[in-house]
């Protein structure tokens, strides 16, 4: 497979980023997004790689893509419309949520609006325990029900009481409304046969809201590959595993967060022998994406909020804070510097894109900084206006009774990073991580240009910037591996659990994974299990070997709960709520070849460091020699993206034509 050519698709909110791999050459492509088809963004992007490289689509032997649409109808309100049936006297379930406040302090904070509104929420009479069915559903009454579904409602949730241990049930009102409705039919046992009534009801929620925007694009984009001889696209999921077309077509929710997963994959590419593991961090045009890679491994989360709606799949573990190249800055009612999470997108965009944008962004700081170089061309038809920048900056200088344009770029610029770091610190520190035994893996289109200095603020000591950096996500696209996940929910002391019944039940959830897998035969499977102290409300995943030994699962709960909690408490019952199976088809990644030959500057330009603006040297990244030292401060530019090397610092050259940035000395 590594002699074929690999095509690697991800959409952004501002830029769609093509990484094309032929013969150990890559070509990229970024392009801006077409918001409202983003497969017209993707054709555009593939057009323009495979131009570059003369290779005609039809050579193309792989085609991976990484999507928005899901993350944006969430965030956005933007899905399907979507009707809830659910157990009787549990409609409000979505609204009531867990009671948290979102924020703790913030007397005017909001949640966002339930996936299902109250006029689209049933109910039908019908009771489920946790030992079995006591009050059987009556289908007449679910037939008189659909009568009541307005005819706009394009998906329905079906989530009732206690389904994911019977789901008798459901199955039963799901067959009724699959027969009665033109309409998508999603039921929980289906989706996310676990307990807890909100997270699993979200779940569904949205799997149903997703569904068909998610259908109707990878359909589009299936058409319109097929037209240029392209082959199917394959879709990045949020557990960071790609899966063929018709899998994400029929649940949707696992592509949630199908773009940042990519990125993490990719970061994983570069992971050093020699550190504890490394920090992916992905800043783009719209936000940040933080995540963990360890022993080539991304680190997973059994669920997380996106949008403020709870969904609970596997997923890569990300942090996403609202600070991109194209978040805006302002002045805030106290008068103190705001970043983001607004941001310009990718039309209008910043000001100096000179397509309208009004107000200053983070690329408009960095500009002005000196760290982007007036008149440099960003994907179609997009020219940097240094002198658009500085009028925005010196207006916001002045809302914000700061001296001067370049007094206001720092400001946003500090502010940037600092909401940066501390997105980092979650991903590490919270989860019981020194930051300062990793390494930083940065990219993305402004990646680069806060790599270091976020790097000093947490200690970090080296940072790695990979050839290709502005396209990383589509380049991880090429190294993801198939992966399928299944869980269920079990609920059983370690002290009574019955070790048979539990391989019963992992031997279930392994025939599921494998029956989506292209490869059965070639799949690796990797089993876990959500456990807790009895008495606790939540849990935390623990690896299962091939048996399932209750003793060597209790040893590793301790291990686990101690690294990350502080504490363990030998002597407490341990439960075990959920069981986790994965199945994984690995892929090979493209290898790279770096052929640059130059090792000294193309100019010079300044550029603040330390409030002092220095006559820099400008190196183009892409002719740079392996094994090149540049020494701070210096400004290496690509394709896609520029590296910003403080003054203390020095950036090496590797074979594979990465800069490695480490503190000098």
């Amino acid at each position: 497979m590594n002699d074929a050519v690999r095509l690697g698709v991800d959409v952004g909110g501002t830029f769609t980023d093509v990484a094309l791999v032929a013969d150990g050459t890559v070509t990229t492509a970024k392009v801006p997004t077409t918001p409202a088809d983003q497969s017209e963004g993707v054709l555009r992007g593939i057009d323009r790689a495979c131009d570059e490289a003369g290779i005609d689509p039809a050579a193309v032997d792989s085609f991976r893509h990484a999507t928005t649409v899901s993350t944006n109808a969430l965030l956005e309100g933007a899905g399907a419309e979507t009707a809830l049936v659910t157990t009787e006297g549990f409609a409000d379930v979505l609204a009531i949520g867990r009671q948290d406040r979102p924020s703790l302090y913030d007397l005017t904070a909001e949640r966002p609006d339930p996936l299902v509104p109250e006029e689209r929420r049933f109910e039908v009479a019908e009771r489920a325990t946790p030992a079995g069915v006591e009050d059987p559903v009556d289908e007449a009454a679910v037939r008189d029900l659909t009568t009541r579904i307005p005819d706009e409602v394009a998906s329905v949730a079906v989530c009732l009481l206690h389904a994911y241990a019977h789901p008798e049930n459901e199955q039963r009102v799901a067959a009724v409304l699959r027969a009665e409705l033109d309409a998508t039919v999603t039921a929980s046992h289906e989706v996310l046969p676990t307990v807890r009534e909100y997270e699993r009801t979200a779940t569904t929620a949205a799997d149903a809201a997703l569904t068909p925007p998610i259908d109707a694009y990878v359909g589009t984009l299936f058409d319109r590959a097929r037209e240029r001889g392209l082959p199917a696209p394959w879709i990045m999921q949020s557990n960071g595993g790609v899966a063929e077309a018709a899998t994400v077509r029929e649940h949707a929710v696992t592509t949630a967060l199908s773009g940042p997963a990519a990125g993490v994959v990719g970061a994983a590419l570069f992971e050093p022998d020699d550190a504890a593991g490394a920090i992916s961090f992905d800043m783009g045009g719209t936000s940040t994406d933080v995540g963990l890679v360890r022993d080539g491994d991304v680190e997973r989360t059994t669920g997380a909020d996106v949008g403020g709606h709870p969904i609970g799949v596997p997923m890569v573990d990300v942090e996403t804070v609202g600070a991109g190249g194209g978040s805006i800055a302002r002045v805030d009612s106290g008068g103190a510097l705001r970043v983001g999470p607004d941001s310009a997108g990718a039309d209008p965009g910043p000001a100096c894109y000179g397509r309208g944008g009004d107000h200053p962004t983070v690329t408009d700081a960095c500009l002005v900084l000196g760290y982007l170089d007036d008149g440099t061309e960003l994907g179609d038809d997009v020219t940097l206006d240094g002198e658009v920048a500085s009028v925005v900056l010196d207006d916001l200088a002045g809302e914000a009774g700061l001296a001067d344009a370049t007094t206001a770029a720092r400001g946003v610029y500090d502010v940037a990073t600092a909401r940066m770091a501390r997105a980092i610190r979650r991903v590490t520190v919270e989860r019981g991580h020194d930051p300062r035994d990793f390494d930083l893996v940065a990219f993305g289109g402004a990646g680069p240009m806060f790599a270091a200095a976020l790097a000093d603020r947490l200690g970090v000591r080296r940072v790695w910037v990979p050839r290709a950096n502005g396209v990383l996500s589509a380049l991880g696209l090429l190294a993801a591996d198939e992966h399928h996940d299944a869980v269920r929910t079990v609920r059983t002391t370690l002290d009574d659990a019955d070790p048979g019944a539990v391989r019963e039940q992992f031997a279930d959830l392994e025939a599921t994974v494998l029956s989506d897998a292209s490869d059965p035969g070639a799949a690796t499977i990797d089993r876990s299990a959500d456990c807790r102290y009895a008495g606790q409300s939540h849990e935390m995943t623990v690896a299962i070997g091939e048996e399932f030994d209750p003793a060597a699962v209790a040893s590793r709960f301790h291990e686990v709960h101690e690294r990350t909690r502080g504490f363990a408490m030998q002597d407490e019952p341990i439960e075990v709520v959920t069981l986790h199976v994965g199945a994984t088809n690995e892929a090979h990644a493209p290898e790279i070849v770096h052929e640059g030959t130059r090792s000294a500057p193309t100019d010079t330009r300044g550029a603040l460091f330390d409030e002092v603006r220095h006559e820099t040297p400008v190196y183009d990244r892409d002719e740079l020699a392996s094994g090149t030292s540049v020494p701070g401060p210096a400004i290496c530019e690509g394709g896609e993206s520029t590296v910003v090397v403080p003054p203390d610092w020095t950036a090496r050259v590797d074979e594979r034509g990465t800069l490695a940035l480490e503190v000098a000395g």
